[in-house]
């Protein structure tokens, strides 16, 4: 069995759920304190505008994230996403503008142009990725359609979940390891989710405050950009 094969058996055996709703308060916290830190990195970079930016998302899921770029200012004829599971690819089809590229399947083996796109977008993916060959294998397609100046934006957990065998956590150091000529700047983002959820059911304050302690997140968000 392949990875992306494994892949798409270990997403089949999840739940479906409101874990990830927009709606729930941890979520939305979690969001907002994302986007604010992808803004600080981007203006760190010295970009301050997008609508000329060309991105694409590894692993886009049912679209949300391709629909916060559009929001951000992103053109939908700049944007590509691409997605291993049929069900997810044709969700975001349904949700996003017909101009917004979608590519279904493996994302090592997708067709994109080498040094065609200024940004490379991948968010809890690679942590699904249990073959550490195949995680070179993508970021190494990753690197390659990035300009040079361009940037990869990394959003995933750096800590493995004992409950769920499915998924591990990607430290820094191995981001590192994937990308070993980028330029890495992070943050430490988003406040442990079990924690989140518990915290906010107490009250939404709670977690605000548990979330000014750098040790309790979990995930990390890194700008990873390719020398000139």
């Amino acid at each position: 069995m392949t990875e992306p094969e494994a892949v798409a058996e270990r997403f089949a055996r999840r739940r479906a759920c409101d874990r990830y709703s927009p709606l729930r308060p941890e979520v939305r916290r979690l969001l907002q304190e994302r986007q604010r830190a992808l803004l600080a990195l981007m203006a760190g970079a010295g970009i301050d505008r997008v609508d000329t930016l060309r991105l694409v998302e590894v692993g886009c899921g049912s679209g949300g994230n391709l629909l916060e770029m559009l929001s951000l200012g992103f053109e939908p004829a700049n944007l590509q996403g691409i997605e291993l599971l049929p069900e997810r690819f044709e969700q975001a089809r349904a949700r996003l503008p017909a101009a917004l590229r979608l590519i279904q399947g493996d994302a090592a083996r997708a067709d994109i142009a080498p040094a065609s796109l200024d940004l490379v977008l991948q968010c809890t993916v690679f942590s699904s990725l249990l073959d550490d060959t195949f995680q070179q294998q993508l970021a190494d397609a990753m690197w390659r359609w990035l300009r040079p100046g361009g940037a990869v934006i990394w959003y995933d957990f750096t800590v493995d979940n004992p409950r769920n065998r499915d998924v591990r956590g990607v430290p820094l150091a191995r981001v590192r390891q994937l990308f070993p000529q980028g330029r890495v700047k992070s943050r430490r983002v988003t406040l442990a989710p079990p924690l989140a959820r518990a915290a906010c059911r107490v009250h939404p304050g709670l977690h605000d405050a548990l979330n000014l302690l750098p040790l309790l997140r979990t995930h990390v968000l890194a700008w990873v950009s390719k020398p000139l």
